[in-house]
């Protein structure tokens, strides 16, 4: 997994409360079945959003101009949706566990 810190995103972003506060927006985004720009390396949502931030992979102006917008909630499809991807992720494949 890509290490990123805050100081890689605040390169992006100055403020470290809007970085916090935009990097939630783009985590509900992954986790409401957005596509990642980059690669998942084993990441949770959060980490991925500040990947993608620090990699300036998505804009970040996109991601302001959407704060307004009143989050809705999920459906119970869309939730079963998300925590099955999450699962997957959790869970490693068969090829990647030590034999016995």
């Amino acid at each position: 997994m890509a290490r990123v810190t805050v100081e890689d995103c605040l390169e992006n972003v100055e403020n470290r409360f809007e970085l916090v506060i935009l990097a939630t927006k783009r985590a509900r985004q992954l986790m409401s079945g957005s596509e990642a720009t980059l690669e998942w390396e084993n990441d949770k949502p959060t980490v991925m959003a500040l990947r993608e931030m620090a990699a300036e992979t998505i804009q970040v102006e996109a991601l302001r101009q959407d704060q307004v917008t009143k989050e809705e909630p999920l459906t119970e499809e869309q939730l079963t949706q998300t925590l099955e991807m999450e699962l997957e992720r959790s869970i490693p494949r068969s090829e990647e566990l030590p034999e016995i």
